[in-house]
Protein backbone atom coordinates (compact mmCIF):
# COMPACT_ATOMS: atom_id res chain seq x y z
CA UNK A 1 0.00 0.00 0.00
CA UNK A 2 1.22 3.55 -1.03
CA UNK A 3 0.36 6.80 0.34
CA UNK A 4 2.30 10.53 -0.97
CA UNK A 5 1.98 11.98 2.45
CA UNK A 6 2.20 16.12 2.03
CA UNK A 7 2.26 18.15 5.15
CA UNK A 8 -0.37 20.93 4.36
CA UNK A 9 -1.29 24.38 5.34
CA UNK A 10 -4.99 23.66 3.97
CA UNK A 11 -6.57 20.72 1.37
CA UNK A 12 -9.05 20.09 -0.48
CA UNK A 13 -11.39 17.76 -2.75
CA UNK A 14 -14.02 19.25 -5.37
CA UNK A 15 -16.21 16.86 -7.13
CA UNK A 16 -18.53 18.00 -10.28
CA UNK A 17 -18.18 21.74 -8.68
CA UNK A 18 -19.25 20.70 -5.18
CA UNK A 19 -16.53 20.81 -2.29
CA UNK A 20 -16.42 17.11 -0.41
CA UNK A 21 -14.12 17.35 1.99
CA UNK A 22 -11.13 20.01 3.12
CA UNK A 23 -8.69 20.41 6.11
CA UNK A 24 -6.89 22.78 7.42
CA UNK A 25 -3.48 22.32 8.76
CA UNK A 26 -2.47 18.64 8.75
CA UNK A 27 -1.68 16.02 5.75
CA UNK A 28 -3.02 15.05 2.81
CA UNK A 29 -2.38 11.61 1.66
CA UNK A 30 -2.99 10.28 -2.01
CA UNK A 31 -3.09 6.34 -1.41
CA UNK A 32 -2.38 3.77 -4.00
CA UNK A 33 -3.36 0.03 -3.42
CA UNK A 34 -1.89 -3.05 -5.14
CA UNK A 35 -2.97 -6.25 -5.74
CA UNK A 36 -1.50 -7.85 -2.95
CA UNK A 37 -2.10 -5.40 0.36
CA UNK A 38 -4.09 -6.84 2.82
CA UNK A 39 -5.86 -5.60 6.15
CA UNK A 40 -2.76 -5.79 7.41
CA UNK A 41 -0.83 -3.32 5.29
CA UNK A 42 -3.83 -0.60 5.60
CA UNK A 43 -3.15 -0.79 9.75
CA UNK A 44 0.58 -0.97 8.88
CA UNK A 45 -0.03 2.33 6.40
CA UNK A 46 -2.60 4.26 8.75
CA UNK A 47 0.12 4.06 11.90
CA UNK A 48 2.49 5.53 9.72
CA UNK A 49 0.77 8.48 8.75
CA UNK A 50 -0.18 9.24 12.23
CA UNK A 51 3.11 8.34 13.81
CA UNK A 52 5.45 10.51 10.90
CA UNK A 53 7.52 13.19 12.27
CA UNK A 54 6.77 15.63 9.33
CA UNK A 55 6.37 18.56 11.86
CA UNK A 56 8.31 21.23 13.44
CA UNK A 57 9.02 21.14 17.36
CA UNK A 58 10.11 23.78 19.33
CA UNK A 59 14.02 23.66 17.68
CA UNK A 60 12.31 23.93 13.91
CA UNK A 61 13.45 19.77 13.46
CA UNK A 62 10.48 17.68 12.32
CA UNK A 63 9.61 15.51 15.43
CA UNK A 64 6.14 15.78 15.84
CA UNK A 65 3.31 13.64 14.10
CA UNK A 66 0.28 14.33 13.14
CA UNK A 67 -1.03 13.09 16.55
CA UNK A 68 0.98 15.60 18.13
CA UNK A 69 -0.25 18.91 16.60
CA UNK A 70 -3.68 17.41 16.48
CA UNK A 71 -3.87 18.43 12.79
CA UNK A 72 -6.16 16.60 9.95
CA UNK A 73 -5.45 13.98 7.47
CA UNK A 74 -7.40 14.25 4.05
CA UNK A 75 -7.09 10.55 1.98
CA UNK A 76 -7.63 10.49 -1.50
CA UNK A 77 -7.85 7.30 -3.27
CA UNK A 78 -5.25 7.54 -5.95
CA UNK A 79 -4.88 4.08 -8.03
CA UNK A 80 -2.18 5.53 -10.44
CA UNK A 81 0.25 5.74 -8.00
CA UNK A 82 0.18 1.63 -8.15
CA UNK A 83 1.41 2.12 -11.55
CA UNK A 84 4.55 0.81 -13.12
CA UNK A 85 6.44 2.69 -14.92
CA UNK A 86 9.70 1.21 -15.23
CA UNK A 87 9.64 1.28 -19.12
CA UNK A 88 7.93 2.51 -21.79
CA UNK A 89 5.72 5.97 -21.75
CA UNK A 90 2.40 4.54 -20.70
CA UNK A 91 2.18 3.18 -17.21
CA UNK A 92 0.66 -0.72 -16.42
CA UNK A 93 -1.44 -0.95 -14.19
CA UNK A 94 -1.28 -4.38 -13.22
CA UNK A 95 0.21 -4.21 -10.09
CA UNK A 96 -2.92 -2.05 -8.56
CA UNK A 97 -5.65 -3.62 -6.70
CA UNK A 98 -8.69 -4.46 -8.77
CA UNK A 99 -11.93 -1.73 -7.43
CA UNK A 100 -13.61 -3.48 -4.94
CA UNK A 101 -10.46 -4.66 -3.04
CA UNK A 102 -8.49 -1.12 -3.62
CA UNK A 103 -12.03 0.05 -2.32
CA UNK A 104 -12.37 -1.58 0.67
CA UNK A 105 -8.95 -1.85 1.69
CA UNK A 106 -9.01 2.14 1.68
CA UNK A 107 -12.17 2.12 3.56
CA UNK A 108 -10.01 0.01 5.90
CA UNK A 109 -7.49 2.57 6.14
CA UNK A 110 -9.57 5.68 6.30
CA UNK A 111 -11.41 4.02 9.60
CA UNK A 112 -7.77 3.22 11.25
CA UNK A 113 -6.57 6.75 10.23
CA UNK A 114 -9.90 7.57 12.33
CA UNK A 115 -9.12 5.79 14.99
CA UNK A 116 -5.77 6.64 15.44
CA UNK A 117 -6.29 10.58 14.78
CA UNK A 118 -9.68 10.83 17.07
CA UNK A 119 -12.31 10.96 14.06
CA UNK A 120 -9.77 14.04 12.45
CA UNK A 121 -9.92 12.52 8.82
CA UNK A 122 -11.86 13.37 5.61
CA UNK A 123 -11.62 11.78 2.42
CA UNK A 124 -12.15 12.01 -1.51
CA UNK A 125 -14.22 9.55 -3.27
CA UNK A 126 -12.93 5.94 -4.58
CA UNK A 127 -13.28 5.95 -7.95
CA UNK A 128 -14.44 9.90 -8.56
CA UNK A 129 -12.98 12.30 -11.09
CA UNK A 130 -11.67 14.56 -8.12
CA UNK A 131 -9.61 17.92 -8.51
CA UNK A 132 -7.45 18.05 -5.30
CA UNK A 133 -6.02 21.81 -3.97
CA UNK A 134 -3.31 21.97 -1.40
CA UNK A 135 -1.02 24.24 0.17
CA UNK A 136 1.77 22.25 0.44
CA UNK A 137 3.55 23.32 3.90
CA UNK A 138 7.32 23.38 3.38
CA UNK A 139 7.13 22.04 0.71
CA UNK A 140 7.36 18.59 2.59
CA UNK A 141 6.44 15.85 0.47
CA UNK A 142 7.33 11.47 1.37
CA UNK A 143 6.83 8.61 -0.19
CA UNK A 144 5.61 6.10 2.58
CA UNK A 145 4.93 2.06 1.54
CA UNK A 146 4.68 -0.82 3.04
CA UNK A 147 4.91 -4.27 2.29
CA UNK A 148 3.43 -7.51 3.48
CA UNK A 149 7.24 -7.94 4.30
CA UNK A 150 7.98 -5.24 7.04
Amino acid sequence: MIGLLQRVLRASVTIDGQRVASIEPGLCVLVGVEKTDTATEAARLARRICQYRVFADEADRMNRSVLDTGGEVLLVPQFTLAANTRKGTRASFTSAADPASGRRLFDELVGAVAGLNDGRVATGRFGADMQVELVNDGPVTFWLQVNANP
